[in-house]
């Protein structure tokens, strides 16, 4: 049965794959079907390192915008913290 993370955990399942494979597809000796999973293990490090700046970039923008945004940066937050910087 193959792991089922869905669209929300799929940079967490990018990062098993490149943590799990990484000795396989880079470390041994070459094998046939290496070059296939060193082309998968490659494509989840693209990934999650997008999904990392984009996240990154979001927070940053939000953690110093959020008060200026008023009522819709408040509508944004899980917890709203009081006053302002």
């Amino acid at each position: 049965m193959a792991p089922e993370g869905g669209f929300a955990f799929l940079p967490f399942l990018w990062l098993v794959n490149v943590v799990w494979f990484f000795r396989e597809a880079f470390v041994k000796p070459a094998y046939t079907e290496q070059l296939q999973i060193k082309t998968y293990v490659q494509r989840s490090a693209v990934g999650l390192l997008l999904w990392v700046a984009v996240l990154t970039t979001w927070i940053t923008i939000y953690q110093h915008f959020r008060a200026q945004w008023g009522e819709v940066g408040d509508s944004l937050s899980f917890t709203i913290p009081r006053g302002t910087p």
